[in-house]
């Protein structure tokens, strides 16, 4: 499928055939121009970026590589082709065929499902906007700029079905997206994570790789939909959020390498001289990998869940890869193992698998988070160090579900209140920690090819270009 990319909003929905749909995105679109100026990217709308734009979402022409300065990036609204003949594969409704139009019965639900998922996608960029001032590489900045303009295209995603298909209140959800910001006291984002601060690079790396990941997770449920525009949205979302994570993963694994050549050139494992040389420890790093994981795990919401049960029975948001599980895909008289709280000792029981839609996703999240942390490992084992990163308990540090009244430790072992304070400091990243790390990137690497101190360079570059390549322009 192509996209008009000679229309004022590239797209490849036929968007010049409505002209009522047309008109109210293209008033909508000055605001979020708007936006973008007072809280995307700082400093930014001179530099000319080597960025990916999609030029038509089959695989040869979606990633599409130029130079484009960020205020004019061709956002725009792309679905994956529709399948002839589509059936909604899970809940009371599979095997109907699916639907092209809002259900009226499940109108309010589709439209939180879209408003929340659509929530993220501005807010990462405002958690994200003054990083560029501390760019540890261009290499770095521009994979930064690039995940900054996607996280803006996902949003327009969401707004088009909005607009498309939920009337006013779609476009009042939709004006109402760039009226909340994150962490505002008054309008905050929807889900909490997207209100923490994400001050370094290092926490950006962590973000991309935990929390990015949970997206991926959520926008595979939700491309199993049986409202097919939003499960055909949700599909080439999908294929841009691999490389947040991507970006995340090599990003800390750099962070572990360079770690590692320093502990090995002094011939220490000490924290002290590791960060007096100018590096990032590893307990620091395992501290960072704690508070973003315990942070992210939380996005998937309480362990049993009607509301992820309704969504599922109704045909709305489905399971990661629905269609390879082997059961009946309606879940009506099926369990699943849970981990719930009995006193001070966590255990496995079996609860409907309905209700535990909420946390086989988890499951499934924690289990492609452990290979990431693997393939760190391997980095830190191929040095020849001992040390070795951990994914914490899923009951650590937890504000939502079974756990969030209980402390545990990372290891899963339920604490009193005062253990915690004691302990804390060592689980969670300090006030001191992150002064240390926000003070390793107060200055800017615009050199090519140059790599700040406490980062090791990328194994190759962006579209065969080589790490030297002037990945940014700046006017």
């Amino acid at each position: 499928m192509s996209i008009d990319l000679q229309a004022s909003i590239p797209n490849n929905v036929n968007l010049a055939e409505d002209r009522r749909l047309q008109r109210a995105l293209e008033a909508w679109q000055p605001n979020y121009l708007k936006w973008w100026q007072d809280l995307g990217p700082e400093g930014t709308p001179g530099y000319d970026v080597y960025l990916r734009t999609a030029i038509s979402v089959d695989a040869r022409g979606w990633a599409n590589f130029g130079y484009v300065k960020m205020p004019e990036y061709r956002w725009g609204i792309f679905l994956n082709p529709a399948q002839e003949s589509r059936v909604i594969p899970f809940g009371e409704h599979r095997g109907q065929p699916a639907w092209q139009e809002v259900p009226g019965e499940y109108r309010s639900s589709l439209r939180r499902l879209i408003v929340t998922q659509g929530d993220t996608e501005p807010a990462s960029v405002e958690q994200q906007r003054r990083l560029g001032l501390t760019c540890p590489s261009l290499y770095d900045l521009r994979n930064l700029f690039q995940v900054n303009v996607e996280e803006g295209r996902h949003l327009w995603a969401m707004v088009y079905l909005l607009h498309a298909y939920f009337g006013r209140d779609g476009r009042e959800e939709a004006e109402a997206m760039l009226e909340r910001h994150s962490g505002d006291a008054e309008k905050p984002r929807i889900l909490g994570a997207f209100n923490e601060k994400t001050p370094d690079w290092l926490s950006f790396f962590m973000f991309t790789f935990f929390t990015d990941r949970d997206g991926k997770y959520q926008l595979a449920s939700l491309a199993e939909s049986g409202f097919d525009p939003l499960a055909r949205t949700c599909q080439f979302m999908l294929t841009e959020e691999a490389h947040h994570m991507f970006v995340g993963e090599t990003g800390v694994g750099r962070i572990v390498q360079r770690s590692c050549e320093v502990m090995n050139e002094l011939g220490t494992d000490d924290p002290a001289k590791v960060r007096a040389a100018g590096a990032i420890d590893l307990p620091t790093l395992q501290k960072y990998v704690n508070f973003h994981f315990s942070v992210s795990v939380d996005l998937f919401g309480q362990e049993t869940s009607t509301n992820a049960a309704n969504y599922f029975t109704q045909g709305l948001k489905g399971r990661f890869q629905e269609a390879k599980l082997d059961d009946n895909h309606t879940l009506t008289d099926g369990t699943y193992p849970v981990h719930m709280l009995h006193g001070d000792r966590i255990e496995l029981e079996q609860q409907s698998a309905l209700l535990a839609i909420n946390e086989r996703l988890r499951n499934d999240y924690i289990d492609d988070c452990q290979r990431g942390v693997d393939r760190w490992n391997k980095i830190v084992e191929k040095a020849g160090i001992g040390f070795r990163l951990r994914l914490p308990h899923r009951a650590f540090n937890r504000r939502i579900g079974a756990f969030s009244e209980v402390r545990a430790t990372p290891e899963g072992r339920i604490v009193s209140d005062g253990d915690w304070t004691h302990r804390s400091a060592e689980w969670l990243p300090t006030a001191e920690d992150r002064a240390f790390v926000g003070a390793l990137m107060t200055k800017p690497v615009h050199e090519p090819g140059k790599m700040a101190a406490w980062i090791a360079p990328p194994a190759r570059g962006i579209n065969g270009q080589p790490v030297e390549f002037e990945y940014v322009r700046f006017g």
